[in-house]
């Protein structure tokens, strides 16, 4: 919601001073400049990046306007599925968890927690990991190196979009002042002629500048950066889990495990301690009733 609030902020303050100085609005209205600077930027991310890439940041821009991908109930719900993971390894130990992670949607411990089943790059990170606990027999130097390297690709995989979008909105410029080069070349040929045609094409090309100047930092640019905001935001879910089960692997009870993993998060999204301990009461009141 930001963004769009940003964005309106933008453009009513540049078109604001603009009329406030005595210019007219309509002489902005240039649709050859946009299809110059619009339409040959859109090409050239089409020709940059695969259609991966470009539906990812089609789904980001969405995304940007539904506000963040893990509130507070949802990394409660988290710390909740990891506490009742690390209670099913001390009661039946590892070999316990086996049913668990080879199929976390028909598992009680994981389906207790629909929304966050419903996030399968998350569960297959927690099941891969669990998995490498179970049978990989590794101490937990080496368990941290290995998942440093995956969270080190996952990041950089969410990122792509965010950084393409940041490298479109780099070239804007460049386009601008394609458009008024062409601008200046249609002036050019009209040397001689009528005096405010001139006038008008010079102020055509011009425009060209302007646009592509303001969409590179007035809106493209900031648009990449609010993405790549939110993906180093949505990866605090990911590295809460990391910390998690190496500090279980080292030896913690499953509270202070659990409690390492909550120090991770931003403190806007954390839930205090008195939301999980609340949490864990009303799970064990529902369970007794069952």
């Amino acid at each position: 919601m930001l963004v769009l609030v940003g964005s309106l902020l933008v453009l009513s303050c540049v078109l604001g001073g603009y009329v406030l100085s005595h210019g007219h609005i309509l002489a902005l209205w240039q649709p050859s400049e946009l299809m110059i600077i619009g339409g040959g930027a859109m090409g050239a991310f089409l020709s940059a990046n695969p259609l991966k890439i470009v539906k990812g940041a089609l789904h980001n821009i969405v995304a940007l306007f539904k506000g963040p991908k893990y509130r507070k109930q949802d990394y409660v719900d988290l710390l909740a599925l990891l506490y009742d993971i690390f209670g099913v390894m001390r009661k039946q130990g590892l070999l316990g968890l086996e049913s668990h992670i080879e199929d976390p949607q028909s598992s009680p411990v994981f389906s207790a927690y629909p929304r966050l089943v419903k996030e399968h790059h998350l569960i297959e990170f927690t099941t891969d990991c669990l998995r490498l606990m179970v049978g990989g027999n590794m101490n937990p130097h080496e368990l941290e190196q290995l998942l440093e390297v995956e969270l080190e690709t996952h990041q950089h995989e969410a990122e792509a979009p965010a950084l393409a979008v940041m490298k479109l909105a780099d070239a804007l410029p460049g386009f601008g002042i394609v458009a008024a080069v062409l601008g200046i070349v249609t002036t050019m040929s009209q040397l001689g002629g009528d005096t405010s045609q001139i006038g008008e094409h010079i102020a055509g090309a011009l425009v060209g500048t302007f646009l592509g100047i303001l969409l590179c930092y007035g809106f493209v640019g900031p648009l990449g950066a609010a993405m790549e905001n939110r993906v180093q935001e949505d990866g605090r879910a990911f590295e809460c889990v990391k910390v998690a089960l190496l500090a279980c692997l080292r030896g913690y009870n499953p509270k202070v495990a659990v409690e390492f993993a909550r120090k991770t998060l931003s403190p806007q999204a954390r839930p205090n301690f008195q939301d999980f301990e609340a949490h864990l009461k009303d799970s064990a009141r529902a369970g007794a009733s069952v």
